[in-house]
């Protein structure tokens, strides 16, 4: 497997400015934050696209997966969501993603992740949730199919599908070749359960991985790898185990305020664990 950082820890730097630090710890890979401030999709010019382009083949960088998940430049970390009570403001995701999509094939990514729906509110029930997120993933389906990206459910706490049965529930009814799983590892701990028991039963869908460490609570934080409660190098070894080639992303946005220092810190942890 290969090991990539999220640039979603670096939003004081620019995207050129990340790729080059991420690239001198050395991580062959790079997820990109698509919003601002680093390539929120609506504000991206062909030269600013090219440019991202020579900064990742310059510093001899792939990407790892474009990050469609985040939407501060329009809203903040979930809204827009996918089942706003507003069509007006779903609409708005739905156009988000496409853009995302078109992004990922211009930069030649193979997968974008995405919100899984968003939080229940408004009186929202879970099946009325479930029906409108199917709605919105039907709208961009065809596009992912034609650009040749796999979109990625990203179950998280607290959400509309934040456990692996609640995933599995909403794959079925998708196309596998179109739609799959960013497994984060963090999440699926902190709702209880055993990120190392479920990478041999969603290995089908999975297409890309996250990786950070959780406390013992289960809080929902992003922690430095090696300081929370997750047996990290059990994970690791399942990944491995499982034949996955693919990139695993250390997501630490929680680290704003030194993601070079965290980047460097992560990377030594796993050089450490020799997988």
């Amino acid at each position: 497997m290969k090991y990539a950082f999220s640039t979603n820890a670096f939003r004081r730097y620019t995207l050129a400015d990340s790729i080059r630090a991420l690239a001198e710890i050395g991580y062959e890979g790079v997820e990109i934050m698509a919003d601002a401030p680093h390539a929120f999709p609506a504000a991206l010019t062909e030269a600013d696209i090219e440019a991202i382009r020579e900064t990742l083949r310059s510093n001899g960088v792939a990407i790892s997966n474009v990050n469609a998940f985040m939407h501060h430049a329009d809203g903040d970390t979930y809204h827009p969501t996918w089942i706003e009570n507003d069509p007006a403001l779903r609409a708005k995701r739905v156009d988000y993603t496409l853009r995302c999509i078109d992004l990922g094939a211009a930069l030649g990514a193979e997968t974008i992740s995405a919100e899984p729906g968003g939080p229940l509110e408004g009186g929202m029930t879970a099946e009325e949730g479930f029906r409108i997120y199917r709605e919105g993933l039907a709208a961009v389906e065809e596009r992912a199919r034609e650009k040749g990206i796999r979109i990625l459910i990203e179950p998280e706490p607290d959400l509309l599908i934040e456990n692996s049965a609640q995933f599995l529930r909403m794959h079925r009814e998708l196309d596998p070749a179109v739609f799959g799983l960013n497994f984060d590892i963090g999440h699926f701990y902190c709702v209880g359960e055993d990120p190392k028991a479920l990478v041999k039963e969603l290995q089908g869908c999975t297409s890309h991985y996250h990786l950070e460490d959780i406390a013992s609570t289960r809080k929902h934080h992003h922690l430095m790898l090696g300081e929370g409660a997750i047996d990290i190098p059990g994970v690791l070894q399942s990944i491995s185990d499982a034949g996955y080639d693919g990139f695993v992303t250390v997501e630490l946005y929680t680290y704003e305020d030194q993601p070079i220092e965290a980047a460097r810190q992560a990377f030594a942890y796993l050089k450490s664990l020799d997988l």
